[in-house]
């Protein structure tokens, strides 16, 4: 019979897991009603050690969207204080975790419905974003087209 040579295994092979096997940890946070932003369990939880980690008593994390990026707009996220949040800004409060995820007014159009994920692959990790509005993406994630 035929008889496979030997392979020999290299100690850095990668092994890429489908995300469909990845269990999602539990909804154990309060969503605000009609949020723009839907904070996914893993975002949650990677926002929780930052907001450790800023040592706030409120994590304000400001989200957005600028021209650029590969589809012709790229999201920006970033921290901000409570003295930044703007009247016309949106506001997703999540009190119990003390997160204010806030959107300001022209982002909005774009980013409504939004999925914010967390991956902790150490090959494009990182927070993820799942837009429902855009039409076209691109590979690296952070850009969108509408």
């Amino acid at each position: 019979g035929f008889v496979a040579p030997k392979q020999h295994r290299s100690p850095f092979v990668v092994v890429l897991q489908s995300t469909s096997e990845t269990v999602e940890p539990p909804v154990d946070y309060e969503v605000p009603e009609d949020a723009v932003i839907q904070i996914k369990p893993k975002a949650m939880i990677r926002l929780r050690e930052l907001r450790e980690k800023q040592d706030v008593p409120t994590l304000v994390l400001r989200m957005g969207v600028r021209n650029g990026g590969c589809s012709g707009l790229s999201y920006v996220m970033d921290f901000a204080s409570e003295d930044d949040i703007e009247d016309d800004d949106a506001i997703d409060e999540y009190e119990q975790e003390a997160i204010k995820c806030v959107v300001d007014a022209k982002s909005m159009l774009y980013l409504y419905g939004l999925e914010l994920d967390y991956s902790d692959e150490l090959i494009g990790g990182g927070f993820k974003f799942f837009n429902p509005n855009a039409e076209e993406a691109c590979g690296c994630g952070s850009s969108f087209g509408v």
